[in-house]
């Protein structure tokens, strides 16, 4: 979104955009907003199949998880609309493709600066099962691509690895079918209660409704120019 304007301007565009935007939507995106969290989230490592990548969004979505870490290596992510069914209009997708290959570090060390631990999910002996970590700290949670998992870089730079226990011969499920499990589990077994900053704050708050009242209403490029045009009469 770039800098953000003044306080004033910023409700004061909210009333305005507002304007076009029916009450029972309003009310339904308030809803939404008052149980949204950055308190977990989730890092998708080159991912080869976009329509995966696209499920995990919309899982986010759904679970109320604002942010989704994109590492792209070999493999450019792009949103697929019709599995994502809308859900990218209202997460926010951070995408590291640094050609350097310093994607893992820059988005390890983003997640680290704002108090996240980082969780790599994995099978291997060393790894944590679900039920044995905390929900009531700050979690980032790693999943790697379909066909090897998360790299010997993820794994070397987290700070554990996880995994569900399995009960059949294969070894993993499908990336959006994990991110699930993993969320509704993290998400149940949380306090949000007792966490002060598990649910967005006030500036995020009104920073994300600005977000997605931009994004509902039509030429909102267009109305926004009308609005600041009329401060200055």
């Amino acid at each position: 979104m770039g800098s953000n304007p003044p306080e004033n301007i910023d409700q004061g565009l909210i009333d305005y955009l507002g304007q076009y935007i029916t009450d029972h939507k309003k009310k339904v995106m308030e809803d939404v907003l008052s149980k949204r969290t950055r308190f977990f989230t989730v890092v998708l490592e080159d991912i080869f199949k976009p329509h995966n990548a696209s499920a995990v969004l919309r899982t986010c979505d759904c679970f109320g998880i604002q942010d989704v870490h994109v590492i792209e290596k070999t493999k450019e992510y792009k949103v697929n609309p019709f599995v994502t069914r809308g859900a990218s209009q209202w997460v926010d997708l951070k995408k590291y493709d640094n050609p350097d290959g310093s994607g893992v570090k820059d988005c390890f060390s983003h997640l680290r600066k704002n108090g996240y631990k980082i969780y790599a999910t994995s099978p291997k002996a060393n790894s944590k099962t679900i039920e044995e970590i905390n929900p009531n700290e700050k979690l980032a949670l790693v999943f790697g691509n379909e066909h090897e998992g998360v790299s010997e870089e993820v794994i070397k730079n987290a700070d554990a690895l996880v995994h569900i226990p399995m009960l059949g011969f294969t070894e993993s499920f499908n990336i959006s079918v994990a991110a699930s499990i993993f969320l509704h589990h993290l998400i149940q077994q949380a306090d949000p209660e007792n966490l002060a900053d598990f649910y967005l704050n006030d500036t995020e708050q009104q920073e994300l409704r600005l977000q997605w009242y931009k994004s509902v209403v039509k030429n909102s490029d267009i109305h926004e120019k009308v609005f600041l045009d009329s401060l200055k009469r």
